[in-house]
């Protein structure tokens, strides 16, 4: 019987756009980057059984939240199957989810607010799209329509037109919803898309349910990043959110129209969130890192019996950062390593933190400036004090933590990492 985890066949194609999107021209450069075999990328991308640490790493690769495209139908998938028969201390690993107080409560607060708009901000691999899918069982459990749309299932052709883009977004928001794509008999050649997207949304999506509508925009990111289409739509957003307002005739359709907004902060090469059409609009949420006590508690429901002492090991390397928490734990499960052989040489070629590393190197090497100015951080003992845009961007990517403009590296695993990588000259 085959064994692992694969791509669910409705998300194959999203995949290989992630290829396509991190800039890798084949399956083999692909394979070259993480050090597999070409035939193990192809059983991936093709939706055939991985190993879980595998998918785990290709996923983290392609910038794609495992969870989100994984096959965890217990009919179809033996890892899955296995994986819910019922264990002493374990549920499933999808069904594994840490809170984070008070983050979830005001979440769940937020969405029965009429026309409310919810920000969750963080780097890259802080768990949003996990808190995103907590947040609409609560909107389920509300008897509320709740709807995930990733920009991801979005190619460059569609991300670089405002028109097509809104005529995408409006028809994909019709399929989740199962209602007919009547794009055709709405858009008016004679009006602006923004108007045309509008009025879509109001008339046909809006007018027909009678339930607040929850709309997680997942991988806002990539739209951020085409001037084309990024600030016009941020005004669309908070005109929506604003329409929730008036106190006029379609107020109240929109107040069904409950918005949250999935954004890393990592890269905003045409649009600075921090000065676009959304700031000061809705409630913010900033993911924090896991304190101890939550560490503690992802070892034991991973069935690892660990003490404080342990907790404090890792945490001493990498801090509360979730997803290194997560991959630690879950290689010594699998694994049976013990804490005191992984972490000497965590921050090596040989180490389980590798990929994510490599991943981070490569995209400081985009900004030379940025480049020397992080070799700073991390070769001087003192916070460094940096310009404004230096911080943010640095901040941006989860490489720093800052008191006002001084930085330091984000944890001890960067540090010794990048003092390493810059000592040979990258």
């Amino acid at each position: 019987m085959a064994r692992g985890i694969k791509v669910r066949n409705g998300c194959i194609e999203q995949v290989k756009l992630a290829v396509k999107r991190k800039g890798y021209p084949s399956q083999a450069a692909l394979a070259i980057q993480l050090g597999r075999a070409k035939a193990t990328v192809d059983k991936f991308l093709n939706g055939k059984p991985v190993d879980f640490y595998v998918f785990e790493e290709f996923c983290s690769e392609l910038g794609l939240e495992w969870k989100e495209v994984a096959d965890l139908d217990i009919q179809t998938n033996p890892f899955a199957r296995q994986h819910h028969q019922p264990q002493p201390e374990v549920t499933t690993e999808a069904d594994i989810y840490i809170e984070r107080p008070p983050t979830e409560t005001d979440c769940y607060e937020a969405i029965a607010q009429p026309g409310i708009l919810v920000r969750i901000k963080a780097p890259r691999q802080m768990g949003k799209t996990s808190l995103m899918f907590k947040i609409l069982q609560q909107a389920n459990s509300l008897n509320y329509a709740a709807i995930p749309l990733s920009f991801q299932l979005a190619d460059g052709a569609i991300l670089s037109d405002r028109d097509k883009f809104l005529k995408w977004f409006c028809a994909a928001l019709s399929k989740e919803l199962g209602l007919n794509n009547q794009i055709d008999q709405h858009w008016d050649k004679i009006l602006t898309s923004n108007y045309n997207a509008t009025a879509y949304i109001q008339d046909y999506i809006l007018s027909r349910i009678s339930s607040p509508l929850v709309l997680a925009l997942d991988n806002t990111d990539l739209v951020f990043e085409h001037a084309e289409i990024a600030t016009e739509f941020c005004m669309l957003l908070r005109n929506w959110h604003d329409r929730a307002r008036r106190n006029d005739r379609t107020s109240q359709i929109w107040q069904r129209l409950r918005l949250i907004i999935l954004h890393a902060t990592e890269v905003y090469r045409t649009l600075d969130i921090n000065n676009s059409p959304l700031t000061g609009v809705g409630l913010v949420m900033e993911l924090p890192d896991f304190n101890a006590a939550q560490v503690l508690e992802l070892a034991q429901q991973h069935g690892l019996t660990w003490t404080k002492q342990d907790v404090g090991q890792l945490m001493q390397v990498v801090e509360g950062h979730p997803h290194l928490i997560q991959l630690a734990v879950q290689h010594i499960k699998r694994y049976t390593a013990p804490l005191d052989q992984i972490l000497p040489k965590a921050h090596t070629a040989t180490g389980i933190y590798i990929n994510h590393l490599r991943q981070l190197l490569g995209e400081l090497a985009q900004s030379p400036e940025l480049m020397q100015v992080f070799k700073e951080v991390v070769t001087t003992k003192e916070p460094v004090l940096l310009r404004s845009a230096q911080a943010f961007k640095l901040h941006s990517m989860g490489l720093v933590k800052l008191e006002g403009n001084y930085a330091t590296p984000r944890c001890l695993l960067y540090r010794k990492y990048f003092q390493d990588a810059f000592a040979v000259g990258v």
